[in-house]
């Protein structure tokens, strides 16, 4: 019997990949709630998706046999509450939010991976008093402790600038807080974090390296993992650049990574679902710190395990919806190496330029099986734009592959080239600080 799968959260780009997976079982996808319901508003409606999807269940006429999402929040932790709802498999609610809750998951990875959890703390951004009294020496990162696409994450190396990140958090943090609270309001919390809600930011020790991303899940309480990523910034910032698929890193690294995540997933209790999670690597040290865990599997990977090694992560996550532990290839796709690209803008403008559909189409001819994302077209103003980092714009995603990694980068460039982007100047009246803008590579 053919079995009824429900997505929150589906996109018109990512459900292509999710379609094309082929699996020995019979089931039909249903979109449940789509992406922009979910996320592309600005705004995270916590309670009025929850009352949509449990609507549109209940008019459902046959069998709902599983609820997934590959979106990060709240994507991660409406999945669970529906699924405690309706008898079906997945991680509780508490386990997801001791790997998204980053003042939580802090406190519990510091019980089984000290050597890798780095100095942290909690401080209300609104408390004047606890913000002085904060000893976590600078350089240090705040960020709330629900974030999501780096929001509101600051990077901060003396008082001045912390100052600055106090205020813009204070001025924001409710976009992310509220909903947050919304889902912590659902969960069983400890005493430790039931004071700590969506408006609280973490602290956390600035440390660097090489950062990677382990991806795998868990079934039946084994962790599992069938790649590592290197996530690549631009020179000098705190932005990717690209994520690169397979890790270069030395393979006893890898296999740190892998026993430090297998011993931390089953003490979070997280079970029969995807996960990610990233890591940052010092080569003259040898120091692994564990940067932050993600209770999904990355949809920026597919693309690169389906090129790589012949089918995408999605099959992973398809096939633990049914109730089976997943058969995933390995090498044998057509590309010895893979990569999705940020297309990034430093600076405030306006886009004077942007390649059209049929520009796009006539890209992706001449690379073939390449696929892009375009994120603005002509006319738009780059701070409006949602879901970007403290430090970039973000304004296309070039997916493509090459038989190694210097054949990748050249590659990537003449899309670069072909893609073509110009930008004009904000207006002086409606800048907060002209700068000069640049587009990099």
């Amino acid at each position: 019997m053919s079995k009824n799968i429900f997505i929150i959260g589906a996109d018109w780009f990512n459900m292509q990949k999710v379609r094309k997976v082929e699996i020995d079982a019979e089931f039909k996808l249903h979109e449940l709630l789509s992406f922009d319901e979910v996320k592309g508003k600005g705004f995270y409606p916590v309670e009025e998706c929850l009352a949509k999807a449990k609507e549109r269940l209940q008019e459902f006429d046959g069998s709902i046999d599983a609820i997934i999402g590959y979106w990060d929040f709240p994507v991660t932790t409406i999945v669970p509450i529906l699924c405690r709802e309706y008898g079906l498999p997945s991680p509780s609610l508490e386990s997801v939010l001791r790997c998204e809750h980053k003042y939580w998951s802090r406190l519990e990875q510091r019980k089984v991976i000290p050597d890798m959890t780095p100095r942290f703390d909690v401080v209300d951004p609104f408390d004047d008093a606890a913000v002085n009294a904060i000893d976590v020496p600078f350089p240090f990162w705040i960020k709330p402790v629900k974030g999501t696409d780096s929001l509101l994450a600051f990077k901060v190396r003396n008082r001045r600038e912390l100052d600055h990140a106090i205020d813009r958090i204070r001025a924001r943090i409710d976009r992310i807080g509220r909903p947050f609270d919304q889902i912590l309001a659902h969960a069983d919390l400890p005493p430790e974090i039931a004071g700590i809600g969506g408006h609280h930011c973490i602290i956390e020790e600035s440390v660097g390296g090489r950062q990677c991303t382990i991806e795998g899940y868990v079934f039946g309480g084994e962790p599992r993992h069938h790649g590592i990523i290197d996530s690549i910034n631009y020179p000098k910032r705190s932005s990717f650049l690209r994520y690169q698929y397979p890790s270069i890193l030395p393979k006893r690294v890898k296999s740190r990574i892998s026993e430090a995540t297998n011993r931390l997933l089953p003490h979070l209790g997280y079970d029969n679902a995807t996960y990610n999670v990233e890591y940052f690597y010092q080569p003259k040290s040898e120091q692994l710190t564990l940067l932050e865990i993600n209770p999904r599997l990355s949809q920026s990977h597919a693309d690169m395990f389906e090129k790589v090694d012949g089918a995408s992560n999605f099959q992973i996550m398809l096939e633990l919806a049914l109730g089976r532990e997943p058969d995933f290839p390995l090498r044998r796709g057509r590309y010895g190496c893979a990569a999705k690209f940020h297309v990034r803008v430093f600076e405030d403008g306006i886009v004077s330029h942007a390649p059209d559909a049929s520009d796009i189409q006539r890209i992706e001819q001449e690379f073939p099986e390449t696929r892009i994302e375009l994120k603005v077209r002509q006319g738009t103003r780059l701070s409006e734009m949602l879901e970007q980092d403290s430090y970039s714009y973000d304004i296309a995603h070039v997916h493509t592959g090459a038989r190694d990694r210097k054949a990748l980068l050249e590659k990537y460039n003449h899309i670069l080239e072909a893609l073509h982007f110009e930008f004009e100047p904000v207006p002086e009246e409606s800048a907060e600080a002209p700068e000069v803008m640049e587009i990099s590579a």
